[in-house]
């Protein structure tokens, strides 16, 4: 209530000024600290993530929600599982899940805790596999990050790798796209991206880029049963400069010519399949 009342003093202040003729500066975009709580919203992506095991701190509900099966089976497992459970206006859900479609309902989920990019080796090693890491460069579409690491969990990767700027991070969109997978799919992030790739060569992996401009169809690559490191560059721009330089192969998805390009998370999923199906050989 007194986050109303602050509110409404601040709208009648502008109005005033404005009648006034006094030019305010524009407003500045808050950014979302780093520790905020996520939101996931839809009924399916919220029913999926607690199915899934999705660390939750409370499930929001709209009042007088039209429930079905899905509703319910949500509110039983957030009980069965002490997590709390709210009833809110629809306008509180819009505002927690900045507009995005929930369908009346929205999970809370911590602040995701990112692993070390040497995490992701140690993954493979204690499982006793080859590692299979998945690199994205200049990734900034949440879904597509979700979309990525359901495809990862499919084709037996061992975790993501992401840099610290310029990239999506693991926010309610990506966990809403991975249909919950990202609740053990482990996600990393480098402060250097490049940094990164070098050090897990020196470890003995394998780093290859995928980029429309690439020397060699993925299909033809002769690393695709070594310890691997592939790397997804963004749809509109490909690998960086940098990243491509720290890559064994540069290598692409032939495609027919009418299609152009393939967003990347349908990239990276028709190049971990190649991948899992070389080692299947």
């Amino acid at each position: 209530m007194r986050h109303w009342y602050k509110e409404k003093a601040r709208t009648e202040r502008i109005a005033r000024e404005e009648r006034g003729g006094v030019r305010r500066p524009a407003p500045v975009r808050q950014r979302r600290s780093e520790d905020a709580p996520e939101y996931i919203g839809g009924r399916n992506p919220v029913l999926e993530a607690l199915q899934a095991g999705v660390p939750s701190s409370a499930l929001y509900v709209a009042q007088r929600i039209d429930n079905d099966d899905r509703v319910r089976d949500s509110i039983r497992i957030a009980a069965e599982r002490g997590i709390a459970l709210l009833e809110v206006s629809r306008d509180k859900l819009d505002r927690l899940t900045e507009g995005a479609v929930h369908q009346g309902v929205a999970l809370q989920i911590p602040a995701y805790d990112y692993a070390h990019p040497s995490d992701l080796v140690e993954i493979a090693q204690d499982a006793a596999e080859i590692p299979l890491i998945v690199a994205l460069d200049s990734v900034t579409d949440p879904r597509n990050l979700g979309a990525i690491a359901r495809s990862a969990t499919a084709f037996g990767a061992h975790g993501l790798l992401i840099p610290s700027r310029r990239s999506a991070g693991v926010t309610g969109g990506a966990w809403k796209t991975s249909a919950g997978t990202l609740a053990t799919m482990r996600v990393a992030r480098a402060a250097n991206l490049t940094a990164a790739l070098r050090e897990y060569r020196e470890a003995g992996l394998f780093v290859i880029g995928l980029d429309g401009a690439g020397e060699t169809d993925i299909g033809d690559v002769d690393l695709l049963t070594e310890p691997l490191v592939v790397v997804v560059g963004s749809e509109g721009k490909g690998l960086s400069r940098l990243v491509r330089e720290h890559c064994d192969v540069v290598t692409r998805i032939p495609i027919q010519a009418a299609a152009e390009s393939l967003n990347a998370g349908v990239a990276a999923g028709v190049a971990l399949y190649e991948v899992a199906r070389h080692r299947r050989l």
